[in-house]
């Protein structure tokens, strides 16, 4: 028997969509833990900066040695250095907001980021948003808001320095995010993993200098503290690079738009790693909240569907199954 022609356009086209988006939840996850690594390498006098310049150098050899054979195919452009500056400003606001400052107040300004990402996306991408579109993005700010807040720690604006970098770090991320998909549309023939490259080396280059600023004369190791240091820097480095390399796959094929939404779901296992791991609550506010992000993430699927194929090509595949 034949497949329907809508039937068998979904199931041509939901297999693809369904690995962008879950590579895009795994990168989330894998940030929404990241966290606490640093604020290890920063209690054992290693200073956040520094962990991460140090983290971001070494990705950018592994992912350099990891991808040497498809450097060949890297591309001149203004948009690779516009991604490394980009990623190295997320990289840098992250890292710093979420080691001195509350970590879960820090992702939420961290994470307005779908409201920079509607404007870059316009901007860069002429991606429109729709009514329903729009609405997701509420939903999910919403439930970011609702997660997230709490009487002790008030309105959600920034407060002190290291909100102030969690939300210049979440605008990084939106430009960063809008021009990985830019670059995917103009050198599809690309290894999308080469931007992994361009990212970490971008990392570094904005990193050592923060750390150099910030943190200049005031590292001091623990003492034994070299060699643990050492190798989770390492091991951290690798994770990164690997997580990366899978979320490129999906910020080439997915709209800027949802990608914003899908990511929001490292603030859901933010709250569940800091209240494992550094003994915080969980309120009931705080999973109501993760569950309209999750909501949104899953329901932007429906709003940013690809089109449906056309008469001709849906009747052919209906005629192949």
């Amino acid at each position: 028997m034949s497949a329907s022609p809508v039937a068998a356009q979904h199931s041509a086209a939901d297999p693809h969509s369904v690995k962008s988006s879950l590579s895009i939840l795994l990168g989330a996850s894998v940030w929404g833990i990241a966290w606490f690594p640093y604020r290890l390498l920063n209690g054992w006098g290693l200073g956040g900066m520094s962990a991460a310049a140090l983290v971001s150098c070494t990705a950018a050899l592994i992912s350099l040695i990891a991808f040497r054979r498809q450097l060949s195919g890297m591309r001149a452009s203004w948009l690779f250095v516009a991604i490394g500056l980009a990623a190295g400003v997320t990289n840098a606001g992250f890292v710093w907001g979420s080691v001195n400052g509350h970590v879960m107040r820090v992702l939420l300004l961290f994470y307005l980021t779908p409201v920079w990402t509607a404007l870059f996306a316009r901007i860069f991408l002429g991606e429109r948003l729709s009514a329903a579109g729009l609405l997701l993005v509420a939903l999910a700010l919403f439930g970011a808001g609702l997660m997230l807040w709490t009487p002790e720690v008030g309105v959600p604006l920034p407060g002190n320095a290291a909100e102030w970098s969690g939300l210049i770090g979440g605008m990084g991320f939106a430009v960063n995010n809008v021009l990985s998909r830019r670059a995917g549309q103009r050198f599809p023939d690309m290894d999308a993993r080469l931007r992994t490259v361009v990212v970490y080396l971008g990392c570094t280059v904005v990193g050592v200098p923060c750390a150099l600023f910030l943190e200049a004369g005031h590292v001091v190791p623990a003492p034994g503290a070299p060699v643990s240091a050492g190798m989770l820097v390492l091991g951290l480095a690798a994770v990164l690079v690997v997580s990366n390399s899978v979320v490129q796959y999906g910020l080439q094929r997915l709209p800027a738009n949802r990608v914003s939404l899908l990511m929001l779901f490292e603030i859901v296992v933010a709250a569940v790693s800091a209240w494992w791991l550094a003994t915080e609550t969980l309120s009931w506010k705080e999973a109501a909240g993760g569950l309209c992000i999750v909501a949104a993430g899953a329901l932007s699927g429906l709003v940013h569907r690809t089109p449906r194929a056309s008469a001709s090509e849906a009747c052919e595949a209906g005629a192949a199954a």
